[in-house]
């Protein structure tokens, strides 16, 4: 008898740990895979992010560089020609270096 006792004992602690080993989640995946590629996404555009933080910065501070430095096309205004007196006027048209007919758009000359 002792030994049915024993035994009837033994199967109800294996029961009990039968229960306590099932934590109720079923078959469940212990990750999700679409949730894991969701995450990597996310991390890898994290990264991108900074990446592209930075190569902004840098480029803001080459294109400060150059304006502080004058090597910029934008923006550039050429010289205005100096206006000539009229006595100025008269030796450059002397000299052949002015033409009054073509300043005037007369055709022919």
């Amino acid at each position: 008898m002792e030994k049915e006792e024993k035994e009837e004992k033994n199967n109800e602690d294996q029961e009990k740990e039968q229960v306590s080993d099932d934590s109720g989640e079923g078959d469940k995946p212990s990750t999700t895979p679409v949730i894991d590629e969701a995450n990597a996404a996310a991390e890898r555009m994290e990264k991108a992010t900074v990446a592209q933080k930075a190569e902004n910065d840098r480029a803001e501070a080459l294109e400060a560089r150059k304006i502080a430095g004058g090597r910029t096309s934008a923006g550039h205004i050429p010289p205005k020609p100096k206006k000539l007196s009229d006595s100025e006027y008269y030796e450059a048209v002397e000299k052949g270096e002015k033409n009054p007919f073509k300043e005037d758009n007369v055709q022919g000359y």
